[in-house]
Formats: C-alpha cells, structure tokens, sequence
C-alpha cells in the first residue's frame, strides 16, 4: 500500500522556505541570524545563572542584566573565562564561549565572504558613475587612447576633469591598458565601467544625464559596428529617463551609407565623423599639397592652435573683409548664422549681424582678442594677382582598402583634364573593385595593375619617378594594423631608394593605421604622412567639445565649399621684402581669400619639435619676416 504523501504548506515548511529566504539575501542577513544566535545564548546563559544564583566562588550572586553583560564578554572573546571559578559558573560560561567562538568564526566568515563579493562587484565596474559635467567614451576601439589623450590636453584648464568610458570588456583590463599608453593625464581622471553601451540599463551606470558630452566610437571587432553605434545612440537619445536638455553626441561612423539612418536617429544632438570619408578626404588634399596634413593636425589636436566658435560684439556691424584685420592673435575663418549655418570665408562684404558667431582659430580662447592698434600694412609688398593654371596630374596608389574607392573619386573632382590614375596592388577583390569605381566627369582616366607593392622590382617596373604624386595605402581589409604598417613601411622604403638612385624628389603621402609607427616612418623620408586613427580620434575629441566643428569640416573638405590651399608666396608677395602678416592678410584678402599662416623652407639643421615640416598656423600678425623662392602661403579659398 502506498504511503500517503506529507501535505505541503504545514508549519515546518512554511518556517524552512522563511529561513531559505532570509538567507538568500545575502550577507547582512546572515549577520542578523548570528546576532539573534548571539542573543539567545546570552539570554539563556544570564537566566541560567540568575535563576540558580551562580558566580564565581567568594562572589555574591550576580542579577540578570550582570549576568548577561558577563555572557556578551565570553562570547566575543574566549580567553575571558580564563579566570572563572566555581564549577557551575564554569559550565554555563564554558557553553556561552563555545558558542562565541561558533558566532564569531562564522562572523568572520561572513565578512570575509561579503568583503570580497564587493570587491568582485567593483572590479566588475557596474557601479553608478555620480560624476557630473564629465565625458563619457562608449566602446572600446584604438581610438580610445589619442582621444583620452586630446581630452586631457583640453581638461588642463577645467576643474576635476573625468572621462567616464564604458564598454564591453574587463573593467581591470581596460584600466591597466590605458595606463600603458596614456601615462600622462595631467588632472585628468579615467573611470571605467563594463556594460553594453546598447543597453537603457547599462547607460544609466555612467550618467549620460549629467554629462558634458559623448563620444561613441566605432567597437573594435564588431561584425556590423555601425548598426551598434547607431544602436548606442538610439538608446541615448530615446531613454525613457533622459534629461530634457539637448545631449552634445559625437559618434564615428564607418561607411557613409549609413550617415542618414544615424541623422534620423540623433537629429541635431549628434554630430557624425565618417570615419573613411574623412581620411580618403584628407589623403587626396594632402598627397596633392604636401605639408597640408600638418595643417589638418594642428586644426584637430589641441596641442597648438584650435578652432573656436563665440560671439564678438566688437566687430558686430563691420564687413567680413574688415574683421580679418582686427584680430593680432588669432584668425577669423568664417561666420556661424543665427540658424547654426556655418559660413567658411564668405564674401568679404558679408555683414555681420548681431547674433552671429566668429569661427577663429585660435592658441586658447583666452587670446581672442580684438586689437586696438591699426594694422601695419605694406601695400607696396603686395604682388600682382597671378593665376595657377591647372596642368594634367598622374597619380599612383600604391595598396588598396576599401578607402580606395573613395579616394579615387574625390581625387576625380580636383584634377585637371587628362589626368590619370594608376593603381596597383594585390589584393583578390582589386580587378571588381576598380570596375565598380565611381568617378566624377571625365578629366580622370583610370588604369590598374596586379603588383605585389613590397616587391622592389615590382616597384621599379612602373617607373614611379614619372608620376606628380604617389599615394601608398594599407592592406586593412585583410591584414591586422601592425602587419599592414608593416609592409606600408617596407614599399616606402623600396621608394626611398627608387627615388635616391633615380636623383628625384617623390611627393608621397602615407596611410599608417598605428600613430606609434610614424616615428619609424621617417626614416623612409615621404613628405606626408596621414595617421588613420588619430586622425578621426582627433576629430572626435574636438566634436565633443564643439558643436559646429563636424560642419566645419565638412566645408573644408567639400569641393563646393571652402578649402586650404598651399601656394607659393611670390603669387602674393613681392619676394626678399620684410612685412608684417597683416601685409599677407591684406594680399589674401584682395583675392577673396583668408589667410591661414605659411610654409618656410627648412633650414638644415634647424630643429622641429613639432615636426611640422616648416607649417606655421596662426602666426602674429604683427611679426615681420620676409619671404623666399619656395615658401608657401597657408590660405582657406574657394576655386
């Protein structure tokens, strides 16, 4: 016969479920069972002794609450009863320390258990983040520690600076690689939170509400990383708990083709840096203009000078023209309208209007300044105006990526009539991809080679003397970032000695994807080079900490709006004369052009700490010099 099943829910359960509950919660209920053990032993033994009148022997019995006070003693320390008399007295107190010594062992246990569950939590970096006025760096990318490393150049003037990063990785990890390669943070302080940037709840651990402004890079190792940054900010900007203030968002975009899904998803809380249209951009500028990435560099980083937006009421009311004249310290570039339109070197009648913000550039906000003293113009200086005429170019790619695509049709949109790319190199998709090239009008006729680029014969066969510029592109798409520069240094090397045996000059611009390896790059001698990442990490830090800077580039890089030219001095100046800068701004400004500084020929010798290959942006105006055959003027123009 079968036996009957005990019914559920009796008292005994109900009491053994309660317990199981209570010690699920964790430590500190634990404590509070032993503090009730702890009692209960106390309360027994005072009674005990109370109700049988025990003390040691030649003492007179104790009360309840004496009794109780020397039970609380034994249980905490065991060594008290060490001086106990009298047999009875000895076995309650005895029963009382067995019992501390179970209390208190388990105690420690329990402290130590809970001790170190906190310090796992922590090392786990989930955390809230209380800081306010900070910025935050969702993802993680190699980008992370040029951007670490711009913002803490900005931070040293600000009070209690922190940078608040947040990605998918160790917390630990991710502390220890940043110490590695941003040593110096100045007053600059990391936080570092793991969680997934996607997530509402992970968000709210870095305080996205109380931020000075967010960068969302692009996550390294992401199969589709544009889908998660436009992911990131969706979150950020339709979290059911966010501020009602508008969010200043920097976020690097990938392929271009999906710049308006993130548009319609951040509207006009985020600014967009296409990450390869910027760098296919500024490797055609430079490769055509050598020295023009140092002007790009110093634009982007904020060591040196920067670009700056703000309000001047003192040359409210004045034409644009006449406002490039005002400042000694500082540059007028442009004018931002009341609806936000930025306005890069517009007609020098423009009026400017109450309302509108001055684009400078600028050491430091604080040397904005108008000057008092008329400017020192040399009018007899001044050159006539002489036109450069376009001449057919043949440029060379050396390598291939899928920034080849792009540069090949920007460089189409600036080359004169029969003009003509070559491209070489040896990837499988290179015969498809050239098919599939987009490129604008005619004036840009393209032929392609299968060429292993580090073989030196290979190289020599193309006579590489012939061509105006040589562009040498990393195999990204299918080399990791120390095996492409790798081999990007072996073909500029192979270049170097083309050009030494072949008694020419090659104007070559470089891609490398890892900044430390442009200091090995030199000894190869180009004249440019063009760091990937620190390129869009420049522009990511500086559009965290200006809103117009995203739309400021987009004009200079754009071939409807205004760019940067390098032209020689003798097309404005009239050589071997001493002259003030405001000579120049005035020769430029004749010309409907702004200008920016100048190239002077380097001495040999002569040191460069900043490497900036004789480029000077920003120079006093009031300083006087002279110019020579072969240097440069640094202008913003429209052609």
């Amino acid at each position: 016969m079968a036996k009957a099943k005990k019914p559920r829910g009796g008292w005994g359960d109900r009491l053994r479920y309660e317990f199981d509950k209570s010690m699920a919660a964790g430590p500190v209920a634990l404590i509070g069972w032993l503090a009730v053990i702890s009692l209960v032993v106390i309360v027994l033994a005072a009674a005990v002794i109370a109700l049988l009148r025990l003390a040691p022997d030649g003492a007179a019995p104790m009360g309840f609450g004496e009794a109780a006070w020397e039970a609380l003693m034994r249980t905490l320390d065991s060594g008290t009863m060490g001086g106990d008399t009298g047999w009875g007295f000895r076995a309650v107190m005895l029963a009382v320390t067995l019992g501390g010594i179970f209390v208190v062992s388990a105690l420690i246990g329990v402290l130590s258990s809970g001790l170190e569950g906190k310090l796992d939590e922590l090392r786990k970096g989930r955390s809230d983040v209380l800081e306010t006025d900070h910025t935050i760096i969702l993802n993680w990318s190699p980008s992370i520690f040029d951007i670490v490393t711009e913002l803490s150049i900005a931070n040293q003037s600000r009070r209690r600076p922190r940078i608040v990063i947040m990605a998918d990785r160790d917390k630990v990890a991710m502390e220890d690689e940043l110490a590695r390669k941003v040593p110096n943070l100045g007053n600059t302080r990391i936080i570092c939170r793991s969680g997934d940037p996607t997530d509402l709840a992970d968000l709210q651990i870095v305080g996205p509400q109380a931020s000075r402004s967010i960068i969302v890079v692009s996550p390294e190792g992401a199969a589709d990383p544009d889908s998660r940054v436009v992911k990131t900010v969706l979150a950020l900007v339709n979290d059911p708990a966010r501020r009602p203030g508008k969010y200043r968002i920097a976020a690097e975009i990938r392929d271009a083709r999906n710049a308006d899904l993130a548009r319609i998803v951040g509207g006009d809380e985020v600014q967009l840096v296409l990450a390869d249209e910027l760098i296919a951009r500024i490797v055609v500028h430079s490769s055509r203009q050598s020295g023009l990435s140092a002007v790009y560099s110093e634009l982007l980083d904020f060591d040196g000078c920067e670009i700056y937006t703000a309000e001047q009421k003192p040359i409210e009311g004045s034409s644009f023209g006449d406002a490039l004249m005002a400042y000694d310290g500082c540059t007028l570039i442009g004018l931002c309208d009341a609806t936000g339109r930025v306005h890069l070197n517009p007609p020098m009648e423009t009026h400017i209007q109450p309302g509108m913000q001055a684009i400078l550039i600028a050491e430091d906000d604080t040397t904005i300044k108008v000057t008092a003293n008329p400017p020192n113009v040399d009018h007899a200086a001044i050159g006539l105006y002489r036109r450069e005429e376009k001449a057919p170019e043949r440029t060379l790619l050396l390598g291939w990526n899928r920034r080849g695509s792009m540069i090949a049709f920007e460089l189409s949109r600036y080359v004169a009539p029969g003009s003509v790319l070559t491209i070489a190199a040896d990837t499988p998709e290179l015969q498809q991809d050239v098919r599939a090239l987009m490129i604008a009008g005619s004036n840009l006729q393209v032929e392609y080679g299968i060429v292993d680029t580090a073989s030196r014969a290979a190289l020599e066969s193309l006579d590489i003397p012939s061509y105006n510029h040589v562009l040498v592109l990393g195999y990204s798409d299918h080399l990791d970032a120390q095996a492409t520069d790798t081999r990007t240094l072996v073909t500029l090397l192979h270049l170097r000695r083309i050009a030494e045996q072949a008694g020419s000059r090659i104007n070559v611009v470089s891609e490398m994807v890892d900044v430390r390896n442009r200091e090995l790059a030199t000894v190869t001698r180009a004249d440019d080079f063009v760091v990937s990442n620190k390129l869009v990490s420049l522009m990511l830090a500086q559009a965290s900490e200006n809103e117009n800077i995203g739309a400021i580039f987009a004009d200079l890089l754009d071939e409807q709006g205004s760019e940067i030219y390098m032209r020689p001095a003798e097309a404005y100046l009239e050589l071997g004369q001493d002259m003030s800068f405001y000579t120049v701004t005035e020769a430029c400004r004749r010309r409907g052009e702004v200008a920016l500084g100048y190239v002077k020929q380097p001495v040999p010798g002569t040191a460069d700490p900043r490497n900036m290959g004789g480029v000077v942006v920003n120079p006093r105006k009031s300083q006087t010099q002279s110019y020579q055959a072969g240097d440069r003027i640094i202008v913003l123009a429209r052609e």
